[in-house]
């Protein structure tokens, strides 16, 4: 096989491809492969597909006889008559590479198609930054290379990671005496995800290393990549600086593509498919066939896109230098103001763990377009954004954030909103506060917002604001006190047909009457808070109902059933994405787990480290009571277990995120009561229902209606009606007659 060069360069030469070992194998392949005509390497500028195109060749030196390469030369298009005549002569199978198939020099599809017709022993491999769109064309997308995990700094670790392998090579020819260490390790592993591994990127900054340590590198690319330039003097000169390899991406694109490319750059951490809009789908597509946006992760089914170094800061550098930075800023922020302002109407519905798991990937850009609102001076709008981030951000546990910017959009040296408005922002700090466990600060925030909103009548904020106070006066241990409020705050509640808070309000209030011994009441109010919560698909106020429903359980001795009310709790909070509440359910489930006598010690002590881990990143505290069970719990665990076990187990729980947390609970065998020592064959058979459950269900099967058990059980019809629904579901019968069969197999 010989190769023959045309136009503006040669097949490129350099050392050993890093990292590319499985891509040669597998484009050799394809290339050998008698189906494939054309066959075009995609990827971003600066990843590296001309070195891959150049690095194949000598695989595949058997397979023909003939190979052209084409490199791009300045205004000329690729495709030339030279080179096709040069083809036809051919007798065998030729390969035509095309490197550089973008702007001026892309072929046009129908001149390529029809070559591939003319030319049937002919396979044409290219490489370009979209696809050529030919009919019968193949893609092998080539991405930058991978880069370690937020964090790392262990030298062992970092060595596999091809991105920092390619970096370290390069800095040693710049500067012969760099290695790696554990001084420099954590810097490296910065630069190389500073720079999203892109293989050019990587060997600019290496050539830093003359002038900069690593660790001053790491903070200038923090600020902006696109000051990195060098390379050799015979590499293109879209190849010889950041700056000017992003300006030849962005190249030519259409108007709509650049004004979205133009926006999307300032997202922090990404964005959704909801930022966008159905409008700008199109555009977006082309962006990522472009391969200016990258598709980063996907999760629960939705796509997060960022737009990738240095695009993003040379889109950046344009937009404050033409002055449209502002302008660009404004459009987020009030796109983000309008998203937030749109879902929170879908956060108490069938909707909800959907909108909360989407607006948790779109905090840090929620956070961007609070800061940009509070810098132009428009305090009510950022007032109106805040509000809307209630809920996901006591879910996401972004609590002393979210208390901070309480405090700083009704501070008294600047613009106030309206009453209305600091009468909300007060009364979500107090929520943001009991959250934290500062049950003193909470109570004083929500009586002030109380006092704040007398003037305006608002009789449903003036309740949801009670019963606020009623939660935050149960975390403070004032038990008459918080009974009094939420009396009154969920009468009113449901009066004027409030069903969330109601229910929220609800379930407090049947913690409260349990505590001071109302079992009666307070199970009553228990199961309509569960009912409503479950008729609305509310999934964190279920979830709410349901850890009651286990405490419940526990004070009558069915650790079973407490199990199964907690295990429904942590899937809630898998669906939902759960943060802010997550640490007590773990704890409430890791001494559930102790009553059922299970020997899961190691995970136990795992889960309580994931917990404490978790809390301390909250910067929750944790109160006297709970601290005191679960230091005696610790202690038990560390008595029962080798001290090389617990350490261990302590590490492990360390490195668990909350995602694995509720994994690593949810993977518990599921008890059964003879591994608990139960032997009552009524418990055998019902381990699902509470004693009032089976009451129910007993008096249906002997054929009473649901006025008649009210009247026998001296409860409201509506509460029998509840219980009828939980017997039906949790003995997964259908209809009356299905649950007294089942009852009748307990006498």
């Amino acid at each position: 096989m010989s190769v023959t060069p045309q136009q503006g360069q040669a097949p490129p030469s350099g050392g050993e491809l890093v990292g590319r070992a499985l891509e040669l194998l597998q484009l050799a392949a394809r290339l050998q492969d008698p189906t494939v005509r054309l066959l075009t390497l995609t990827g971003p500028a600066g990843v590296g597909k001309s070195r891959l195109a150049a690095q194949v060749l000598p695989r595949v030196a058997d397979a023909f006889e003939r190979v052209r390469w084409i490199g791009p030369a300045a205004g000329a298009p690729l495709l030339d008559a030279p080179a096709v005549a040069e083809l036809r002569a051919v007798t065998g199978r030729g390969l035509l590479v095309l490197d550089g198939c973008d702007h001026e020099a892309r072929p046009a599809a129908e001149e390529l198609a029809r070559l591939l017709a003319e030319l049937p022993g002919t396979v044409v491999l290219a490489t370009c930054l979209e696809p050529l769109r030919v009919y019968g064309e193949r893609l092998q997308p080539v991405r930058p290379l991978p880069v370690p995990e937020p964090g790392e700094g262990d030298p062992q670790a970092l060595r596999a990671v091809p991105s920092v392998e390619l970096f370290v090579r390069r800095a040693r020819d710049a500067a012969p005496g760099f290695d790696l260490t554990a001084e420099n390790a954590a810097a490296v592993g910065q630069v190389c995800a500073r720079l999203g591994g892109l293989p050019l990127a990587l060997e600019l900054a290496a050539e830093r290393l003359r002038l900069f340590p690593v660790h001053l590198l790491a903070a200038r690319l923090r600020e902006r990549t696109t000051g990195l330039a060098g390379g050799p003097a015979t590499a293109p000169e879209r190849h010889r600086s950041l700056a000017a390899l992003a300006a030849w991406s962005c190249h030519g694109l259409p108007a709509e593509a650049r004004t979205l490319l133009d926006e999307a750059a300032v997202h922090q951490g990404g964005f959704g498919i909801a930022a966008v809009g159905r409008s700008g789908e199109g555009a977006l597509e082309a962006l990522i066939d472009r391969n200016l946006v990258d598709v980063t992760e996907q999760e629960q089914g939705e796509p997060r896109f960022t737009v990738p170094e240095p695009v993003r800061s040379h889109l950046l550098d344009e937009s404050a230098a033409s002055g449209r930075l502002d302008a660009v800023r404004d459009a987020h922020a009030e796109r983000y103001r309008k998203l937030l302002a749109g879902t929170e109407p879908r956060l108490s519905g069938t909707e909800q763990a959907h909108w909360l798991r989407t607006l948790a990937g779109e905090s840090a850009n929620t956070e961007a377009a609070l800061r940009r609102l509070e810098e132009r001076g428009e305090r009510e709008a950022a007032a109106g954004l805040l509000l809307a981030c209630r809920l996901p951000w006591l879910v996401q546990g972004r609590l002393r954030e979210g208390l901070e910017w309480c405090d700083r959009l009704t501070a008294e040296d600047g613009p106030a909103p309206a009453t209305a408005l600091r009468v909300r922002l007060v009364d979500l700090a107090g929520c943001f506060a009991t959250a934290l466990g500062e049950p003193a600060d909470a109570v004083a925030r929500h009586r002030r917002a109380l006092a704040l909103g007398k003037e305006l009548g608002d009789r449903r904020q003036a309740a949801i604001g009670s019963a606020h106070l009623g939660e935050a006066l149960l975390a403070a241990g004032d038990l008459p006190g918080a009974q009094s409020v939420l009396v009154t705050a969920l009468a009113t509640l449901e009066s004027v047909g409030a069903a969330a808070p109601a229910a929220e309000a609800a379930t407090a209030l049947a913690r409260v009457l349990r505590a001071q011994g109302e079992r009666r009441k307070a199970r009553e109010l228990l199961d309509r808070a569960e009912e409503s919560c479950r008729r609305r698909r509310d999934s964190r106020g279920l979830a709410q109902a349901l850890r009651e429903a286990a405490a419940f359980a526990v004070e009558e001795g069915e650790p079973l059933v407490a199990d199964r009310a907690l295990r429904e709790c942590l899937r809630l909070a898998e669906a939902t994405g759960e943060r802010g509440e997550l640490p007590v359910l773990l704890e409430e489930f890791v001494l559930n787990l102790g009553r059922l006598r299970l020997e899961q010690q190691p995970r136990a002590v795992r889960l309580l480290t994931a917990a404490q881990a978790l809390r301390s990143a909250l910067g929750a505290r944790l109160g006297e009571p709970r601290a005191t069970a679960l230091a005696e719990l610790r202690s038990g665990l560390e008595t029962r277990l080798t001290w090389h076990a617990f350490a261990t187990a302590r590490a492990e729980g360390r490195r668990l995120t909350p995602a694995g947390a509720v994994t690593e609970a949810l993977s518990t065998p599921v008890p059964t009561l003879e591994a608990s020592g139960a032997d009552s064959p009524a418990e055998i058979e019902t381990p699902a229902l509470t004693p009032r459950q089976i009451q129910v269900a007993m008096l249906i099967a002997e054929g009473l209606t649901n006025r008649q058990i009210a009247a026998r059980l001296e409860i409201s019809e509506w509460t029998v009606v509840n219980h009828v629904r939980q017997v039906m579901r949790r003995l997964n019968c259908t209809s009356r007659v299905q649950v007294a069969w089942s009852a009748g197999r307990w006498t």
